[in-house]
């Protein structure tokens, strides 16, 4: 009888080790994606950098940010992966060449097709306590480099600031501030814009020792050039205008894969 007793006891123990086993993690690496700001077939040089747009008018860029957030990477068969949204908040800094390249991680192993992306901050992150807004969406910390009005309690999206000589109104200066998540207490414009790119015939394949890197470039010409022709003299600064809309319009177009790499 003492032995059955001991075998059960036995079992019992084996039946709760087995049962507390954490479960296995599905293993997980990174992509890399490099944002190249250009305009038009020219590299994008701030202040230095002359260039022309459809309305034939010329400028030159003192100032190009944006953010980049809520990642999803695509497969052929029509799923998806979302990045965890407390690692999908990055700000793209042309003055800053570091932040021109982002490094996305907890990805699964898989092969994928493609990736969205959010140009801004989403409402919910908008809306959240401060303490739930670190690193690149720090209001006060100086991390999100003046992306934050503090006016209007919201972030702006994209910033894009230069000088042409066509902007007489303006002391030959121009001013793209684009921000408006719909509104809190008050409602608004929804500037938020989503993204997707294909990677054409490629495929970004993610295992162990496996990182590919995507090129994306970024292309300013389209803020001008896009559906919607807009020409600096009659639109030198733009913030929370209605016609701010018609830029994110523009600018969720200037996105285009260039290449992707295996490493």
């Amino acid at each position: 009888m003492t032995r059955i007793y001991t075998l059960i006891g036995i079992v019992c123990t084996m039946l709760l080790w087995g049962c507390q086993r954490d479960p296995e993690t599905a293993p997980t690496g990174r992509v890399r994606v490099t944002f190249d700001n250009v305009v038009g077939d020219k590299d994008l040089v701030l202040n230095t950098g002359t260039y022309t747009n459809s309305s034939n008018e010329t400028f030159s860029v003192s100032l190009f940010n944006y953010y980049v957030s809520n990642i999803k990477l695509l497969k052929a068969d029509g799923t998806s992966f979302t990045v965890p949204q407390d690692s999908s908040y990055f700000l793209i800094r042309e003055s800053q060449p570091a932040t021109q390249t982002i490094s996305v991680g907890q990805i699964p192993y898989g092969e994928y097709t493609g990736m969205e992306f959010m140009v801004g901050v989403d409402s919910l992150r908008n809306t959240m306590d401060v303490s739930k807004r670190t690193g690149v969406l720090d209001p006060v910390g100086g991390h999100s480099g003046g992306m934050y009005w503090d006016w209007n309690s919201g972030y702006i999206f994209l910033k894009l600031e230069g000088s042409s000589p066509q902007a007489v109104e303006t002391a030959g200066t121009f001013m793209y501030h684009i921000g408006l998540f719909g509104g809190y207490q008050a409602k608004t414009l929804n500037n938020l814009r989503t993204v997707r790119v294909s990677f054409t015939n490629t495929k970004a394949v993610v295992g162990q020792n496996l990182t590919p890197a995507v090129q994306i470039r970024t292309d300013v010409a389209t803020i001008f050039d896009g559906a919607t022709k807009i020409s600096i003299a009659q639109h030198p600064d733009v913030m929370v205008s209605d016609f701010s809309a018609t830029i994110a319009n523009n600018y969720s177009q200037m996105f285009r894969f260039v290449n992707l790499q295996s490493n």
